[in-house]
């Protein structure tokens, strides 16, 4: 994995974390597919589809969080200090 993320450019990354990011946006901005969800009475593990939508856009922005953290951190791209 490690090999994986230091062949890549940090533009490559850049877009694949900005389409993720980008579709979570999408998601979460246009309503008709809330609406579409909205109108469904199905239930998954007993939550309402409406509900499970939102939580599914949570966990997408939040595993790009993470995703994003740990591609950095094996890329050194973190400042170490900042001097004064």
């Amino acid at each position: 994995m490690k090999d994986l993320v230091l062949g890549l450019s940090k533009k490559t990354i850049n877009v694949i974390f900005g389409g993720i990011y980008a579709v979570a946006a999408l998601m979460a901005l246009f309503p008709p597919l809330y609406l579409w969800a909205s109108g469904s009475d199905v239930k998954v593990l007993g939550i309402p589809w409406a509900i499970g939508y939102w939580i599914f856009v949570w966990l997408l922005v939040c595993a790009a969080l993470v995703g994003l953290y740990n591609a950095e951190r094996i890329r050194g791209e973190f400042d170490e200090e900042v001097s004064a």
